[in-house]
């Protein structure tokens, strides 16, 4: 037999073999009943299935890869916070810490970021309790608390919320919302503070969403600021009302207002101005 006819031969038997594996899907996925009475509706009905089967799996797999290739979770994926464990053996590190004498009872428990006087974001933990308001920086690296400050509730005495607002001419910008906590309305920062980088005597810190918040339902609610604003208003009128504070206001006041960040970009716009370096520093400072 020559070449040309094995070709033809092995063609017929291939399209027989697939005439027969398309008869026995279109079994399969329709009734067995007689094939002298499948009907034009019956035949409609099971195009019909298929067609939605196949829609169905390739919307399944087009979000599937939506979500494997989407930026935001490729920039999570940094964060040792996710790993497998850490979570719990953070929070149980930071239980620990917590004085039962001088605090009291844990109250709540958020994963946040908290934005500093330059626009720096950094990694925090935050637990309210019955007496006080805990911070916490916690390297979840090697699982140790490396710093904590301890705010009594009845000291703070305001909670500014919305958005972050920058000069006019500033060279950086945030988007989204925080939460900025006072708790010494009569001081404010001087002005070596509010220049120097590593300043930490401010009266007040400001806190905003975690990156991973969107990573799950469980870090979704663990990140939630609103929750925590609120929270933290009821803890601090309580115990305003039991342990008040001689020569300050008692209560919260709960202001909605824009979260000004002046000193780092005022000084990142000067050297904008003169020379492309400011820009270059001011985005090798921003990270956790």
């Amino acid at each position: 037999m020559s070449e040309a006819e094995e070709h033809t031969v092995s063609g017929e038997i291939s399209g027989e073999l697939e005439e027969q594996q398309l008869d026995t899907s279109t079994e399969e996925d329709c009734p067995p009943d007689d094939r002298s009475q499948f009907t034009d509706e019956q035949a409609a009905e099971c195009g019909k299935a298929r067609t939605e089967s196949t829609e169905g799996r390739a919307a399944a797999d087009a979000a599937a890869a939506t979500v494997t290739s989407s930026p935001q979770q490729f920039k999570t994926k940094k964060f040792f916070v996710l790993r497998p464990g850490t979570l719990n053996q953070a929070i149980k590190d930071v239980e620990g810490l917590v004085d039962k004498e001088v605090d009291g009872a844990i109250q709540g428990f958020w994963l946040v970021a908290e934005v500093d006087h330059w626009n720096n974001e950094k990694e925090r933990i935050v637990l309210i309790t019955e007496n006080s308001l805990l911070i916490v920086k916690y390297d979840f690296v090697m699982f140790n608390c490396d710093q904590i400050q301890r705010i009594p509730l009845n000291y703070v005495d305001r909670i500014s919320h919305g958005t972050f607002s920058f000069p006019k001419h500033s060279l950086l910008q945030r988007s989204g919302d925080g939460v900025r906590v006072f708790w010494d309305r009569l001081r404010e920062p001087s002005f070596i503070s509010r220049w120097n980088p590593f300043a930490t005597d401010f009266p007040f810190s400001t806190f905003t969403y975690h990156p991973v918040r969107n990573t799950s339902d469980t870090f979704e609610s663990l990140c939630d600021i609103h929750t925590f604003r609120e929270q933290l208003k009821q803890a601090a009128e309580r115990l305003h009302a039991m342990k008040p504070v001689p020569g300050k206001a008692n209560g919260v006041l709960v202001l909605n207002q824009a979260l000004q960040i002046e000193a780092y970009v005022g000084l990142m716009s000067f050297l904008g101005n003169t020379n492309k370096l400011g820009y270059c520093m001011a985005r090798g400072n921003i990270g956790f």
